[in-house]
C-alpha cells in the first residue's frame, strides 16, 4: 500500500470516527467521500469495508462505557455476580434490536442495489436535519418523562427500535434515526444517546459479521492493512467524538447538526446537479 492509499484510508478512519456517533449519517458520509476519493480495491471489498470499518468506533464505545456495559461484576464477598441492572439494559437493547433486524434482513440487497445514491443521502440529509430542527423546538416546551437510561421500559426500547429502521436509508443516520425516535417519545437527550451507545454494539457487530460472510474470508496483505488502519484511525477519533458528544448535549440540543444535514444536503445536490 503506498502513501497515496494509506492517507486515503487514514482519512476515511478520521470520517467513520466523526460520523457514527454523531447524528449525521457515517454511511451517507463514507459513500459522499468515495465519490471523490477512490481506494484502489474492489467494490465488493469496499462495501464491506465501509461497514466494518465501523467496529473501531464500536471498540471506542466498549472501552468508554466498559463498566456501565459489563453485566458481570463481584459482589461484596468477592464472588461473581451478574449486575441485575445492566442485564435489564441490554434485554431492552435485545428487543429495540429486532424490528432493524428483520428488516434489514429482508430488504439489505435491495437497499445495496437501489438507493445508495447521492440524491437519495442529500434528500435524507435534508429531510431528518428538518426533523432534528422541528423535534428541538417541540422538545424546549416539553419535560422528558425518561431522564435516566434506567428509565426506558420495554415498550420505549421497542419504539426506539422501530425509528431505527429508517437509517437503512443511506444518509438517516442510525444515531440520528434512534435519537429522534426517543425524543419524540419523552426520552432524555442524555438517555437517548446512552441507549444509543448500548444500541450501536450489537447491531453493528451484527451488520459487520453479515458483510463479512457475503464477502468471505479470503484477504490480501493490503486489505488486511486497510481494514486495521482504517479501523484503528476510527477507534481513535471516537474516543475523542464520543467525549465531546456526550459533554456537548448536557447543555446544548441537536439543533446545530439538523442545520449541518441540511447545508450539507443541499451542497449535494447543487454539486451532482451541475456536476
Amino acid at each position: 500500500m503506498d502513501i497515496l492509499e494509506l492517507l486515503k484510508v487514514v482519512f476515511l478512519g478520521i470520517v467513520e470516527g466523526i460520523t457514527e456517533w454523531l447524528p449525521i449519517s457515517s454511511t451517507g458520509h463514507m459513500l459522499l467521500v468515495d465519490e471523490f476519493i477512490k481506494m484502489n480495491v474492489s467494490e465488493e471489498f469496499k462495501e464491506m469495508f465501509f461497514v466494518v470499518i465501523q467496529l473501531g468506533a464500536i471498540l471506542a464505545v466498549l472501552l468508554l462505557f466498559w463498566k456501565r456495559m459489563w453485566p458481570f461484576g463481584m459482589n461484596e464477598q468477592k464472588k461473581p455476580c451478574l449486575k441485575k441492572d445492566i442485564w435489564a439494559i441490554w434485554f431492552r437493547v435485545v428487543v429495540a434490536c429486532i424490528p432493524g433486524t428483520v428488516v434489514t434482513l429482508l430488504f439489505d440487497d435491495y437497499i445495496e442495489a437501489h438507493l445508495k445514491t447521492s440524491t437519495v443521502i442529500a434528500i435524507c440529509l435534508i429531510f431528518y436535519g428538518v426533523a432534528f430542527i422541528l423535534v428541538e423546538q417541540w422538545n424546549k416546551k416539553r419535560t422528558p418523562r425518561v431522564e435516566l437510561l434506567s428509565e426506558i421500559t420495554y415498550l420505549d426500547a421497542f419504539l426506539i427500535g422501530c425509528f431505527q429502521i429508517l437509517s437503512i436509508i443511506p444518509g438517516t443516520s442510525r444515531s440520528g434515526a434512534t435519537i429522534i425516535g426517543a425524543l419524540l417519545i419523552g426520552i432524555s437527550r442524555v438517555a437517548a444517546a446512552e441507549f444509543t451507545f448500548f444500541m450501536a454494539v450489537p447491531v453493528m457487530f451484527g451488520l459487520s459479521f453479515i458483510k463479512i460472510l457475503k464477502f468471505g474470508f479470503s484477504y490480501t496483505g493490503t486489505e488486511l492493512a486497510i481494514l486495521g488502519i482504517g479501523s484503528l484511525v476510527a477507534f481513535l477519533v471516537s474516543l475523542l467524538v464520543i467525549r465531546f458528544l456526550m459533554s456537548y448535549i448536557k447543555k446544548r440540543d441537536f439543533s446545530i447538526f439538523g442545520i449541518y444535514r441540511i447545508v450539507l444536503g443541499c451542497a449535494v445536490l447543487a454539486y451532482f446537479a451541475f456536476a
